[in-house]
């Protein structure tokens, strides 16, 4: 077998890249299937099927042919044409282009910086400077110049955390002094991958300790990050604990008497379901699940880590929330990259980073493709009204994608329902998609495992609409068809009521109708074997 694997690798290269060398096996009506293409149809089950008769070449060619004919006999019944089936086939043709449209190198550098920036977490603060939702050119610019200004501030030798108090549009650096909350200075403490929005994390992972970062967006708006230290993660840690909400001396008696009698050797978990005053983990006996350090506030995360062995319990300590004790029940360490590879591919492709793998892709396939923009054409994107132009009006030209054209009405189209974001940004957005369809258009000439696997489809598709009408439809609504068919062949079933064996009737019936059709396909057909390439055929698969 692993001699006709290889020989159908070599019949793929040779349809592809030397075609004269593919011999015609058949032709339908003029229209010619080449060796190649039949030996992928007949390959593509052949270790599945153990019956001698069944691999016969001469019998699947025969079949082949019918499949063939009845394609053919769908496309000119404009089978292709139904709305059902278009819906069904650009769904397809979204979900089979999807790994070809990724960046797989790009993915997977993203993949080692997540599990890099896994492995070892960054302490920072920032400053803001916050965009509208929809910032045009003016805002973005006045934003950035702003935050630009601050940060010159603080490389001259201010003090960060007293700029950011003055100036950060992070409320919680501000604090709120009238009602005694005080502002943490834009200080945000330890984090990891995923924990802030991706070009966050990338701008406080690229800056050195004590470093100002330059200015960068977010969604947010404008900021700039200091790093103040960077250090191997702790990893996780699954633990429980108890909490005594009153965080004056009379809740630091009672916090002390629950820890005396877990000295005792009384169970944490059931004094955690008589004490603790969560009410989210009391009833498991004060189970937490697995947090990292910088998903807890400061006090009670160092309690919790400084925890060494399964099973140890801290001393009561105070956070705003209360007085806790804290059990570990288990340290999770940073797995191998080996090991958590998987899992961050799938966070990634999940994330907001996956979109500068898109980015990736629209930004080498500008560059291959000969992009011609219009000026005279774009002028509408500055027209307020322009979602109301009239359709006659909007046949201009916008821009092309190598030999396609994208017109004004194309984009009026695209936006029509889009209002969220500004006409210009739309246009962009707009852009990059039409570069993306012309490549998932052009994938059947370029990726020949594609092709193959969409027209495959495509015709399997309309195939199964076809012989739903043909056959099927007829086998179980025709009854009257259906009773003189049992009524001829009444000898095969030994008499029996149709009632009894309708089922059994029906499929025969089915049989006898594909039969039928098929015989007068092939008497309406032109059909003509390469006898010479059948026989080298049936040579090579006896070997």
């Amino acid at each position: 077998m692993k001699k006709v694997i290889v020989l159908f690798v070599l019949s793929i290269s040779f349809s592809v890249f030397s075609q004269k060398k593919d011999k015609v096996l058949v032709t339908i009506d003029g229209e010619a299937t080449k060796v190649s293409e039949f030996k992928r149809v007949y390959e593509k089950n052949l270790d599945a099927i153990d019956d001698d008769e069944a691999k016969d070449v001469t019998k699947n060619l025969e079949l082949y042919i019918n499949y063939r004919l009845k394609v053919k006999e769908a496309y000119k019944n404009k089978l292709d044409t139904l709305p059902s089936y278009k819906r069904e086939m650009e769904t397809y043709k979204n979900q089979l282009s999807a790994p070809y449209l990724q960046d797989t190198t790009f993915i997977d550098k993203l993949v080692k910086d997540a599990y890099f920036r896994t492995k070892n977490e960054v302490k920072a603060k920032h400053i803001l400077i916050r965009t509208p939702r929809d910032a045009s050119p003016k805002d973005t610019l006045e934003a950035y110049t702003k935050i630009s200004k601050i940060r010159d501030r603080i490389v001259n030798g201010e003090d960060f955390e007293k700029v950011a108090i003055e100036t950060s549009e992070d409320q919680s650096a501000k604090g709120n002094p009238a009602s005694g909350v005080k502002g943490n200075g834009g200080n945000l403490g330890y984090f990891s991958a995923f924990s802030m929005v991706y070009p966050f994390e990338d701008a406080a992972y690229t800056t050195k300790v004590d470093e100002v970062s330059k200015p960068f967006k977010t969604r947010f708006g404008y900021h700039i990050v200091k790093v103040d230290e960077f250090r191997p993660s702790k990893g996780e840690v699954e633990a429980a604990h108890i909490l005594i909400r009153d965080t004056t001396n009379v809740g630091k008696k009672v916090i002390d008497s629950v820890y005396q009698k877990i000295l005792a050797n009384e169970k944490f978990e059931d004094l955690a379901k008589e004490y603790s005053e969560d009410p989210g983990s009391k009833a498991t006996g004060g189970k937490l699940g697995k947090f990292a350090a910088n998903r807890m506030v400061k006090p009670f995360s160092d309690a919790a880590f400084a925890l060494e062995n399964e099973g140890d319990v801290s001393k009561p300590f105070k956070t705003r929330f209360g007085w806790h004790i804290v059990k570990l029940i288990k340290k999770h360490p940073i797995q191998s990259y080996e090991e958590m590879k998987d899992a961050l591919k799938t966070k990634v492709k999940k994330s907001s980073r996956m979109q500068l793998s898109d980015q990736a892709v629209i930004n080498r396939l500008k560059s291959e493709y000969s992009i011609a923009e219009f000026e005279e054409a774009k002028k509408i994107l500055n027209n307020p009204k322009l979602r109301s132009i009239a359709k006659d009006s909007l046949q201009k030209t916008m821009f092309s994608v190598n030999e396609t054209k994208i017109l004004q009405e194309d984009f009026i189209k695209y936006i029509r329902n889009r209002r969220h974001k500004p006409v210009f940004i739309l246009y962009e957005d707009f852009k990059n998609q039409e570069v993306l369809n012309y490549y998932k258009e052009n994938l059947v000439h370029t990726e020949p495992e594609y092709a193959y696997t969409l027209k495959e489809y495509q015709d399997g598709l309309l195939l199964f609409e076809l012989m739903q009408q043909k056959i099927w439809e007829k086998s179980t609504k025709d009854s009257i068809g259906l009773k003189n068919y049992f009524s001829k062949n009444i000898d095969n079933y030994e008499n029996k009521d149709l009632k009894e064996i309708k089922g059994r009737v029906i499929n025969d019936y089915q049989n006898d109708l594909e039969k039928k059709w098929i015989a007068d396909l092939r008497k309406r057909s032109v059909i003509t074997v390469n006898k010479k390439q059948l026989k080298k055929l049936i040579k090579q698969y006896k070997k």
